[in-house]
C-alpha cells in the first residue's frame, strides 16, 4: 500500500466493482487500506458493495456510469478525482458466431472494454506521474492470446488493453507509475455462464475454473508495493491454458 503523508488512505478505482472479478478486488483492495471508489451501472448492487465494505471497516463511495459512454466516463474520472490504483475490470463479453454479430454490438464491446480504458488512463495517469507513484492493473483475458471459437471481436478488445499497457507502462513507468495486466482464464463471475465456463474449464490444465477471489488476490498484488519492480507485465491467471 502506498503511504500517504497526511495520513489519508490512499485510493483506488475499481471499475466494474459491483459482482464477479470487480467486487472481489474492490473488497481484496479495502481490506488492504484503499479507500475504495466502487464503479458499476447498478445503484443497488453498488450500494452492496460499498455497505460490505462499510462492515469490515473499510471505506468506500459509489459512482455510476456506463462505460459505453464517452461523456459518462469523462465524468466518472472527474468524480473520482486523484487515485492511486486504477483497476481497469468493467466492459461487457460476446461470444457468438462472428457472422452473427451485430455492428452496433461490436461497437459496444470496443468502446466498453477498451476506450473507457483509454479514457480513463488519459485522465488519471498523468496524475499519478505527478505524485510519483500509482499502479494501473487492466483485466485482460485467455481469450486475448489464444484462438476461441466465437471470441474473435471480445479477444480482440482483451489483447488491445495488454498492448495499450506495455505502451502505457513505457509511457508513465520512468514517474512511478506501474502498469500491468492480468490474464484470467475461465472464471465462475455469472450463474447464466456456468456451462460456457465449465467447457472452457476443461481446456486448462488444472481442469477447472477459477473463482473470482483467485484472481483478485493476483490484482491486489499488483496494486501493492509487494509487486514494485513489475510493469509491462502480462500475468496469466488461467489454470495453465496458455502455458502448452
Amino acid at each position: 500500500m502506498t503511504e500517504q503523508s497526511d495520513n489519508q488512505l490512499p485510493v483506488a478505482l475499481v471499475t466494474g466493482a459491483t459482482s464477479g472479478i470487480g467486487r472481489a478486488v474492490a473488497l481484496n483492495l479495502a481490506r488492504d487500506g484503499f479507500a475504495v471508489i466502487v464503479h458499476g451501472r447498478d445503484t443497488t448492487r453498488g450500494a452492496s458493495t460499498v455497505a460490505e465494505i462499510e462492515a469490515n471497516g473499510g471505506q468506500a463511495r459509489f459512482i455510476s456510469a456506463d462505460l459505453s459512454d464517452a461523456e459518462a466516463v469523462n465524468a466518472l474520472a472527474a468524480q473520482a478525482g486523484a487515485v492511486d490504483v486504477l483497476v481497469n475490470n468493467g466492459g461487457i463479453s460476446w461470444f457468438g458466431p462472428s457472422a452473427d454479430l451485430e455492428i452496433e454490438t461490436y461497437d459496444q464491446l470496443f468502446d466498453s472494454n477498451v476506450r473507457a480504458a483509454y479514457q480513463l488512463v488519459a485522465a488519471l495517469a498523468p496524475g499519478m506521474a505527478q505524485r510519483g507513484h500509482g499502479s494501473i492493473v487492466s483485466i485482460d483475458s485467455m481469450a486475448g492470446h489464444v484462438g476461441l471459437a466465437g471470441g474473435a471481436a471480445y479477444g480482440a478488445t482483451k489483447a488491445a488493453l495488454t498492448a495499450m499497457s506495455r505502451a502505457w507502462a513505457a509511457e508513465f513507468s520512468p514517474s512511478g507509475v506501474r502498469v500491468n495486466t492480468v490474464a484470467p482464464g475461465p472464471v465462475f463471475t455469472a450463474e447464466s455462464k456456468r456451462d460456457l465456463i465449465e467447457n472452457l474449464a476443461g481446456t486448462t490444465l488444472l481442469n477447472r475454473g477459477a473463482q473470482p477471489e483467485e484472481i483478485s488476490e493476483v490484482i491486489a498484488f499488483l496494486a501493492s508495493d509487494k509487486s514494485s519492480y513489475i510493469t509491462g507485465a502480462v500475468i496469466p491467471v488461467d489454470g495453465g491454458r496458455t502455458a502448452v
